[in-house]
C-alpha cells in the first residue's frame, strides 16, 4: 500500500494555528492524540499513517504531554520552527484559557456549589468523548480475547 502525504502543498502558518486551535478546543478533556490522527492522516494528509505512527513513538519518549510533543513534530515538519511554536501554542490556546476561566471563577464565588456542577459536567462529557474516541481507534482490537480482557482490567482498576 502506497501513502502519500501531501507534503507536495506546503500548509500555511495560519492553516496549523486553525486546525490545530480547532483539535485543542474540540479534544479538552481527552482523545487529543486520536483527534491530531483524524487531522494529520485524514483531513489534511499532511502526514501517511506510517510518518504519524513515527512522529508518536517519538513524542512518547519526549518529555511532556504526547498530544503537545506530536503537534511540535508535525508543525517541524510541516514549517519548522515557526510550524512547531505555533502549533503547539494553538494546540494549548483552548484548554488554558478554559482552565484560567474556569479557576477565576471558582476563586470568585462564595458558593461553590455552581462551580463545582460545571466541573462535574466537564468531566462527564470528557469522559464520554474519551470514550467514544477510544472506540473509533482500537475496535479491531476489541475483537479479540486477550485485548478485551486488558482494557476491561484496566477501566476496572482505573476505576477504583
Amino acid at each position: 500500500m502506497n501513502e502519500v502525504a501531501a507534503h507536495d502543498v506546503p500548509a500555511r502558518l495560519w492553516e496549523i494555528f486553525l486546525e490545530f486551535l480547532l483539535v485543542g478546543a474540540t479534544s479538552f478533556g481527552g482523545g487529543t492524540v486520536a483527534y491530531q490522527r483524524i487531522l494529520m492522516v485524514e483531513k489534511k494528509r499532511w502526514l501517511s499513517e506510517d510518518e504519524f505512527m513515527a512522529s508518536l513513538a517519538i513524542g512518547q519518549t519526549m518529555p511532556g504531554l504526547n498530544a503537545v510533543n506530536l503537534a511540535v513534530l508535525c508543525g517541524d515538519r510541516l514549517r519548522g520552527a515557526a510550524g512547531a511554536l505555533i502549533a503547539a501554542i494553538a494546540l494549548l490556546i483552548p484548554g488554558c484559557t478554559f482552565v484560567l476561566l474556569v479557576g477565576i471563577f471558582y476563586l470568585n464565588q462564595t458558593d461553590r456549589h455552581l462551580a463545582n456542577i460545571l466541573l462535574g459536567g466537564v468531566a462527564a462529557a470528557a469522559t464520554g468523548m474519551l470514550s467514544a474516541i477510544t472506540y473509533r481507534i482500537g475496535k479491531k482490537q476489541l475483537t479479540q480475547l486477550k485485548s478485551l480482557t486488558i482494557v476491561i482490567a484496566s477501566f476496572y482498576l482505573m476505576s477504583i
